[in-house]
Order: C-alpha cells, then structure tokens, then sequence
C-alpha cells in the first residue's frame, strides 16, 4: 500500500475507532450523576457549572456567569474509556475542600489560580483532568463540587437573557470571526492554527475542551463593554500579545497554564477592560495580530 492511502486509511481506522468508543459509552449514567444535560459537540460532552449563586462585581460591573463564572468539565473518547478536563470556578475558601475530594477520587489538579484582579468576592479557577471510565469520574466531580457552594440541582429554565446592546456586527468584522449570544455576553472563540494534543490525543481548536481563544463582551451601557477571556499562546507569543494590549488600554490580569503535558506547550494570558467596545475590539485585534491564529 502506497503512504498516501496508508495514511488515509489510518485516519480512516482512528476516525472509527473514535466513533466505536464514544457509542460504548453509554452517557446517560454522565448525565445522572451530574443532574444535567451536556452540549455535545462531536464526540465532546460537555457540562456547564455556572457560578449563579455568586454576585461577583468588579470596577462596579457585576459579571454575568457567562463572562467569567463558567465552570465546566468536558469528556472525550479516548482508548474505550474517556478523558476529562475541567475548569471549576471557586471561592477562596472552598479550593481546598474541593481539592481534597478531587485527589481521593483519583483525579489531577493542573492549575488553580486567578483569572481576574480586584474582583468582590475574589474567584479562583481550578483546572482539572484525568482518564478512566466517564461515569466514575463524574461521580468524583459532582462529590468534590458538593464541597463547595456551585448548584448542582437540576438547572431550571433560564429566564430570557438580555439583549447584547452592542453593535455586533461591527465586533465580528473587527474581531475576524463570527461571535455569538450567549447569557447577555457576546462570546468569540477564535481557533489556533496549529494543532493542539493532551495525552496524546488531538483537541479540536475550535471544539469545548478549552484551547480556543475565548473573548467576551458584556454591555455596560452607552457602547460600552467589559471585556474578559484569555489568549491561548505559544511562549514567544506571550510579551507581544501582553504590548499589544497594554497599548490599548487593556489590564493583563494572569499568565499562566491551564494543563500539564499539552503539545506544543501553551500559556494562558486573562485581561480585562470596560471601555467602548469597539475601541476594545480594536485593540483585541492588535493582539490577535500577534498570534497564529486563524479568521473566517
């Protein structure tokens, strides 16, 4: 067999293989164990754990659970059983409660740290991650999740979120790709071009398991927008991206990863600013320019 369908074969064999593991899985003892249902994107299942308990303010803005209080964990195939990855959304004093029952399960701590500056009450972000059987590492989550204040009862029907009062398609032109609504929050996730493996296995750059680019706006009036997300970087990307937006008016508020054994090796910068939008997305593009990432 000549390389070339060697190779389509192989992808072919793997492509299979992946469809083959995430049928053995049956999702719905996922799901139990969680009491909510996932958004499913390819063979990902991910679940959301929202902050709303938490009235968090900064610089007299108080974020939407869309902008910065997000906590997830997503599975995906791997090997007939199913990788994780998480990022949890904590008080101070609940990180190490939840961290204690992470480890007892077996599971891997990867990060814990800030995403913000000056905010009330202060959040931390606790990355997570492991492989085994889906069910079982569920039931370690939602144990360790227990240990902290996040609402686990089966979410109710959200109320109708506010419209995004920005002119966003002014935000998708100058941001390059195509944004979306979601929870009052205009959201952007703008895919790396080279790609990304964890464990061995290959993340899509534009799927949910974290490695997008991710940017949101909230309105805050007259124009206005807090902004807040992170930059996904290769190691030299990091001082340039960290120019482009001081020059712009636009706090760098961390620098650090997210995952243990990431190929190429990425770092994650979080910003913040609250300031007319577009002169924010502006200024976002500066620093995208900066990245080897990709437009529409």
């Amino acid at each position: 067999m000549g390389f070339k369908l060697w190779h389509v074969a192989t992808i072919l064999a793997a492509s299979f293989a992946t469809v083959a593991n995430a049928q053995d899985i049956d999702w719905t003892k996922v799901d139990e164990a969680f009491g909510r249902k996932p958004a499913v994107s390819g063979d990902v299942h991910r679940y959301g754990f929202p902050r709303t308990d938490l009235t968090v303010t900064l610089d007299g803005v108080t974020i939407r659970p869309a902008l910065a209080l997000g906590g997830w964990v997503a599975f995906k195939p791997m090997h007939g059983e199913a990788m994780v990855m998480g990022d949890l959304v904590l008080l101070e004093t609940e990180v190490n409660p939840v961290m204690l029952k992470m480890i007892e399960g077996g599971l891997e701590i990867t990060a814990v740290h800030n995403h913000l500056l000056r905010a009330s009450p202060a959040t931390f972000y606790m990355h997570v991650g492991g492989h085994g059987d889906p069910a079982k590492m569920a039931i370690v989550i939602r144990d360790a999740l227990a240990a902290s204040k996040t609402p686990l009862a089966t979410p109710a029907a959200p109320a109708p979120p506010p419209a995004v009062d920005l002119d966003t398609a002014q935000l998708d032109q100058i941001i390059g790709v195509k944004g979306q609504a979601n929870g009052g929050v205009y959201q952007f996730a703008v895919p790396r071009r080279d790609p990304v493996t964890e464990n061995g296995m290959q993340i899509s750059p534009v799927g949910p398991m974290g490695v997008a680019i991710a940017i949101g706006f909230q309105p805050t009036g007259a124009g206005k927008a807090a902004i807040t997300g992170d930059f996904v970087l290769s190691g030299d990307e990091v001082n340039p991206v960290i120019r482009a937006l001081r020059a712009n008016g636009i706090d760098v508020t961390a620098v650090h990863s997210h995952m243990l054994d990431e190929q190429p090796r990425l770092f994650f910068l979080h910003f913040w600013a609250n300031d007319d939008a577009l002169k924010l997305a502006r200024g976002l593009r500066a620093a995208l320019d900066k990245t080897a990432s990709t437009k529409s």
